[in-house]
């Protein structure tokens, strides 16, 4: 099973490799970038989804491996889990020039992609890690909570309903906000406890 699921993810990933029609592909090629395609546990329980790579990440083609994938390597440990054990990926799946936020329209590009994902790897949790996350995830499965701001929601877990069942969204402040707000590292770290019930 886990190797039917592994195979389906590979090809998901050589989809997004070719994928010229996106708007990031040239900024891509360019900057001799990689596209990010997500990694961890084909049968993970908890996946986490953040919003696009950024510069570390595109250049070795691995999600969360730069400052933020520390923080979140950290958090991982806290509650004991390894990044072997989840799985990671973001919405985007290519790096928007500087940095910046994710474009409407790339985020409807990629969305296919990660549905896809979702269906295959089936989590029992999703962690939104960031406002684009949430609100993307929080629309997808018509929650009642779609409509609610990141600094209402962050932590509480909702209960959503997926095309392969029941799921639970954990919206949580991105890894990155710790890096220029330290008052939220307690707050991200608090909040990430949560899952410790569904590990």
């Amino acid at each position: 099973m886990a190797k039917d699921r592994s195979a389906q993810l590979k090809a998901i990933g050589k989809e997004i490799e070719n994928l010229t029609a996106s708007p990031l592909y040239e900024y891509r090629k360019a900057n001799k970038f990689h596209a990010v395609i997500g990694e961890g546990n084909p049968e993970a329980k908890i996946m986490f989804i953040g919003e696009a790579p950024g510069r570390q990440e595109a250049l070795k083609g691995r999600p969360f491996v730069g400052a933020a994938g520390k923080v979140l390597d950290g958090l991982l440990e806290s509650i004991g889990l390894d990044r072997p054990d989840v799985y990671i990926t973001n919405i985007v799946k290519d790096r928007p020039p500087e940095n910046r936020d994710p474009q409407k329209q790339e985020i409807a590009l990629y969305a296919p992609f990660l549905r896809q994902q979702i269906e295959i790897i089936q989590p029992k949790v999703i962690v939104t890690l960031g406002r684009f996350a949430m609100a993307f995830i929080l629309d997808e499965f018509k929650s009642p909570s779609k409509d609610g701001k990141i600094s209402e929601l962050h932590g509480q877990p909702l209960k959503a309903t997926a095309p392969y069942g029941p799921v639970t969204v954990i919206p949580l402040f991105h890894p990155a906000v710790v890096l220029y707000r330290s008052d939220q590292k307690e707050t991200l770290k608090d909040d990430f406890q949560i899952l410790r019930e569904y590990v």
